[in-house]
C-alpha cells in the first residue's frame, strides 16, 4: 500500500472514504463492520488515529492532488459529537488539497443528529447526505432492531434542506421480515413525500453465517423469493410513475441528476459506496475495516479497532490484507462494471483497451451472447442484456467473475 501511495502521479483527483465503525444501537439486518458504543471517550481515541493515518496518507502522496470525492461511512458517522466531527474534518482539510468542488456526502442516521452536527459538516462543505430508512411500518422495524420514526426522519430532512442542502438520498430494502406489497407500498408514498432527489432500493441479504447479529431475525418471517420479485417490481414501478429515472440496478434519481446524466454519457461508476459519477481511479479507505482501490490493486486495513489502531500507532498504515489488480483482472472488472452500469458491453472496445486478451474475450463474449442473454443493440459491436437487465445484470456479470464462490454461502441476487 506505501508503495502504491507513493506512486499516485503528481496532481491526482483523489477520492477519500472514512469509515467510523461505531453505531448506538446494533440493526439486526446490517451486515457492514460495526459495533455498538455508549461512551465518548472511545470515539475520541478512534478519531485520533483516523488523523493520524490521515497522516501517513498524507506523507506519501504529492501535495499537489487533490480530493474530490469525500465520504464518511459507517456505522454511524453522525454519532460524532459536533466538536469531534469538526476536528476531524479541520485535520483533513489542513493536510490535504480540497477541490472548490468537492463532493462531500455523509450518511446521516436521524437518531443520531441535531443542528450542531449538521453546523459542523455544513462548515466543512456538505453537499450531499444519504439516510437510512429500510422502512417506515413500525412492526416491521421492531422486526429488525431499527427504531427510526417517519415523523424523525422528515424533521431531519427539513432540518437540512433549512441549511441549503437539497441533494438528499434514501436507501430502502426489499425483503425484509413481515414486509408485504400493502406495507412496502405506504413506505414508497412516504418517500415519495420527503421528495429525495435520489433513492436506493437494495434487496435484503440473509447472511446469518456472516453476520452474527442476522440470527435474532426470525427466517419464517421473510418474504419468499417470489415475493422479493414483487417488491422489487413495485418500487421499480412506483419510482418510475413519480418521474425517477432508474440508474443501473438498484438507485433511482430525478432527471436532471449528475448520476442520470453519467448513465446517458456511459461515464457512470460503480463502487464500495454504490454507484458514483467519480472518475478517477484512487479511492483511499480510512478507518477499521476501510478498504482502498488504486490501479495496482485492492487494500483493507484492518478489521478490529484494537489492531488497527496499534498499527496506526506504530506508524504504520493499517493495512492487514490485499489484492494486486492483474491486467486479467482489470479486463473482467471492466466488464462486470459495464453490466451493472450500462446493462451491456462495447465489444470492439475491450479490443482497444485491453489489447488481444480483450479481444479474446470480445470473441467470447460474442460466441455465447445467447447463453449470457445478450442481444445487438444501438451498434454492431454494441450487446446488451434482453430481459429485466435490472435483475439479470447480476447473473450476467458471474460469467466474468473470476473469484465467484460457487458454494451457495451468499444471498440471493434478486
Amino acid at each position: 500500500m506505501e508503495q502504491w501511495l507513493s506512486a499516485i502521479p503528481a496532481g491526482s483527483d483523489l477520492s477519500i472514504y472514512i469509515h467510523i465503525p461505531f453505531c448506538r444501537n446494533i440493526c439486526w439486518f446490517c451486515a457492514c463492520r460495526t459495533q455498538g458504543i455508549n461512551r465518548l471517550q472511545p470515539l475520541i481515541s478512534y478519531v485520533d488515529t483516523l488523523k493520524a493515518e490521515l497522516d501517513l496518507i498524507a506523507s506519501r502522496i504529492d501535495s499537489s492532488s487533490r480530493v474530490t470525492f469525500l465520504h464518511l461511512g459507517g456505522g454511524t458517522p453522525t454519532i460524532l459529537p459536533a466538536s469531534v466531527m469538526a476536528s476531524l474534518l479541520d485535520h483533513l482539510r489542513t493536510r490535504f488539497s480540497l477541490a472548490d468542488d468537492l463532493a462531500f456526502a455523509v450518511e446521516i442516521d436521524p437518531t443520531e443528529f441535531d443542528q450542531p452536527r449538521l453546523n459542523s459538516l455544513i462548515e466543512a462543505g456538505l453537499s450531499r447526505v444519504s439516510i437510512g430508512v429500510q422502512d417506515f411500518n413500525p412492526d416491521i422495524q421492531k422486526a429488525i432492531g431499527r427504531l427510526q420514526s417517519s415523523e424523525l426522519t422528515a424533521r431531519t430532512i427539513d432540518m437540512i434542506r433549512s441549511a441549503g442542502i437539497d441533494s438528499i438520498n434514501l436507501d430502502l430494502i426489499y425483503g425484509l421480515p413481515h414486509q408485504s406489497k400493502e406495507s412496502f407500498a405506504a413506505t414508497l408514498e412516504q418517500i415519495t413525500a420527503l421528495d429525495p432527489d435520489r433513492v436506493a432500493m437494495f434487496g435484503y441479504a440473509h447472511v446469518p453465517w456472516m453476520a452474527r447479529r442476522q440470527m435474532l431475525i426470525d427466517e419464517h418471517s421473510l418474504p419468499s423469493p417470489k415475493k422479493r420479485r414483487e417488491l422489487l417490481e413495485l418500487g421499480r414501478q412506483h419510482f418510475n410513475a413519480n418521474g425517477m429515472m432508474p440508474v443501473g440496478i438498484d438507485h433511482f434519481a430525478r432527471p436532471d441528476d449528475k448520476l442520470v446524466i453519467a448513465a446517458k454519457n456511459r461515464r457512470l461508476r460503480r463502487n464500495f459506496q454504490g454507484y458514483t459519477d467519480d472518475q478517477s481511479d484512487i479511492l483511499i479507505g480510512v478507518g477499521a475495516s476501510a478498504i482502498s482501490r488504486l490501479p495496482q490493486g485492492y487494500a483493507q486495513n484492518a478489521s478490529g479497532t484494537t489492531t488497527y489502531k496499534d498499527m496506526i500507532a506504530g506508524d504504520k498504515l493499517g493495512t492487514c490484507r490485499g489484492h494486486r489488480i492483474d491486467s486479467n483482472d482489470a479486463l473482467h472488472g471492466f466488464v462486470i462494471e459495464q453490466l451493472l452500469c450500462h446493462f451491456g458491453i462495447h465489444t470492439g472496445e475491450l479490443g482497444q483497451r485491453f489489447g488481444p486478451a480483450g479481444a479474446a474475450l470480445a470473441k467470447d463474449i460474442r460466441a455465447n451472447a445467447s447463453k449470457l442473454g445478450l442481444v445487438k443493440g444501438e451498434t454492431p459491436d454494441w450487446l446488451e442484456i434482453e430481459h429485466d437487465p435490472h435483475v439479470n445484470a447480476r447473473i450476467t456479470a458471474l460469467y466474468f467473475d473470476r473469484y465467484h464462490d460457487t458454494s451457495g454461502s451468499h444471498s440471493l441476487t434478486v
